[in-house]
C-alpha cells in the first residue's frame, strides 16, 4: 500500500471548487512533484493532508491512517512548511527552534542535540545566535525546513519551497531535499520551478483547474507524450558503420553528427540512457563523453495543460 493515498478528493470554498475529485498515491520514500498553475488546488490538497482544511468528499490517508478522522496522530508524522511561513523576528535562531521543539513536546533533556542536529542538516549552525530578520530569504527557507524537521516526521509537505529565491539558494534547497530524500523521507513538493522539479522528482502530478491532469513516474508521463530525450556523445573511432548500427538501435529516433559530438534522440519509455550506452559499448566504440539531457517538463506540462483555472 502507498504511504499517501487519495482517492476522489473534492474540496469547495463557498460556490468555488478548488478540488474536483483528483486520486493519486505517493509510494514511501518517493518525491512527488506537484505541478500546477496558480488557483489550480496544489496548495489546497497539501492543506488537506495537513489537517487545515477537511474535504467536502473523499478518501484520504497517510500511511494507512484517515487524515480528517485521526488529525493529531498525522499532525506527529508530517512536517508542512506554507508557502508564506511567519517567523518571530524577535527570536534567534536557535531560540525559533527551541519554541517549536516545545511545541513539538519534544523532552527537555533531548532539544538542544535534536537543534543542533536540524541545523547542521540545513547548514544554520553559524546562524543559531543570529535574529531570525537578519537572515536572507533562502536562509529562512532552510531555517522553515529545520522546524519541519524537529520532530522527525515521516512525510514532507512543502508548499512551494524555492519561492522567491535566487538561483544560488534555490540549489542549496535543492541538495537540501535530495539529502532529506537519501534519509529515506517521503515528500511532497508543489512548485512553479520545473526544470528543477524534473531533476529532483520521482513521481510528477499535474493538476489544473481542479482536475488531476496526469500522475505518475517521468518517464510514463514522457512515454504518454511521445517525447524525446536527447543524448549528447563523442565518440572517437566515429565511422560509418557504427552510425548505422546507431539509427538502428530499437528506441533510437533520430542520430545527428555536429562538429564535436553525435546527438541522439530517443523514445521516452522505449530507451533508457543507460541502456543507449550499454548498446554504443558494445558496437566497440571509445566513447569520451557521454551525456543526457534533462528531460523537457515544460513541454510536457504545456501539452497537458490549456491554462485554465478553478
Amino acid at each position: 500500500m502507498s504511504f499517501v493515498q487519495i482517492e476522489g478528493l473534492s474540496v469547495s470554498y463557498g460556490k468555488v471548487h478548488a478540488v474536483r475529485g483528483i486520486s493519486f498515491e505517493i509510494p514511501q520514500g518517493e518525491v512527488f512533484g506537484f505541478i500546477g498553475p496558480n488557483g489550480a488546488g496544489k496548495s489546497t490538497t497539501i492543506k488537506v493532508l495537513a489537517t487545515l482544511l477537511k474535504p467536502d468528499s473523499g478518501h484520504v490517508s497517510i500511511d494507512g491512517i484517515d487524515v480528517p478522522k485521526y488529525p493529531m496522530a498525522i499532525r506527529r508524522r508530517i512536517g508542512y512548511m506554507p508557502d508564506f511561513f511567519g517567523v518571530y523576528e524577535d527570536l534567534t535562531a536557535a531560540e525559533y527552534l527551541h519554541f517549536y521543539a516545545a511545541a513539538f513536546q519534544i523532552p527537555r533533556s533531548r532539544r538542544d542535540s535534536t537543534i543542533g542536529d536540524v541545523l547542521a542538516l540545513t547548514d544554520l549552525t553559524e546562524k543559531a545566535q543570529a535574529p531570525v530578520d537578519s537572515l536572507s530569504r533562502g536562509m529562512k527557507q532552510r531555517l522553515a525546513l529545520a522546524r519541519v524537521l524537529l520532530h522527525d516526521p515521516d512525510l514532507l509537505l512543502l508548499d512551494e519551497p524555492a519561492s522567491g529565491l535566487d538561483p544560488r539558494a534555490r540549489i542549496e534547497v535543492r541538495e537540501l531535499l535530495k539529502a532529506l530524500q537519501g534519509m529515506g523521507k517521503t515528500i511532497l513538493i508543489s512548485s512553479h520551478i520545473l526544470h528543477e522539479l524534473a531533476q529532483l522528482c520521482t513521481r510528477i502530478g499535474i493538476i489544473e483547474a481542479g482536475q488531476l491532469v496526469t500522475a505518475g513516474s517521468l518517464e510514463e508521463i514522457y512515454a504518454s507524450l511521445g517525447l524525446l530525450q536527447v543524448v549528447h556523445t563523442q565518440i572517437l573511432n566515429l565511422s560509418d558503420e557504427l552510425l548505422t548500427k546507431l539509427r538502428a538501435t530499437p528506441g533510437v529516433a533520430r542520430v545527428d553528427t555536429q562538429v564535436d559530438r553525435v546527438s541522439i534522440q530517443m523514445r521516452a519509455g522505449e530507451l533508457t540512457a543507460e541502456d543507449l550506452l550499454d548498446t554504443i559499448h558494445s558496437h566497440g566504440a571509445r566513447i569520451r563523453m557521454f551525456q543526457p539531457e534533462a528531460m523537457d517538463m515544460e513541454t510536457a506540462f504545456m501539452k497537458l495543460t490549456e491554462g485554465k483555472t478553478a
